[in-house]
């Protein structure tokens, strides 16, 4: 008998978390093939803000 190659992605589990429904998101909308959350103008500017304030 030869050695069987393990196929390293049948194992890998699901994503539990949903991002579209957290409430920390502020999802204005989604790309429509790749689901990418598109945040609100104000999430992006505490966002920007947020990292402003706190740069080492």
């Amino acid at each position: 008998m030869g050695k069987q190659k393990k196929d390293k992605h049948t194992n890998i589990p699901k994503a539990i978390e949903k991002h579209e429904t957290a409430a920390w998101a502020d999802i204005q909308k989604v790309k429509p093939v790749s689901n990418v959350a598109i945040p609100s103008e104000t999430a992006v500017r505490d966002a920007k803000d947020w990292v402003d304030a706190n740069q080492k």
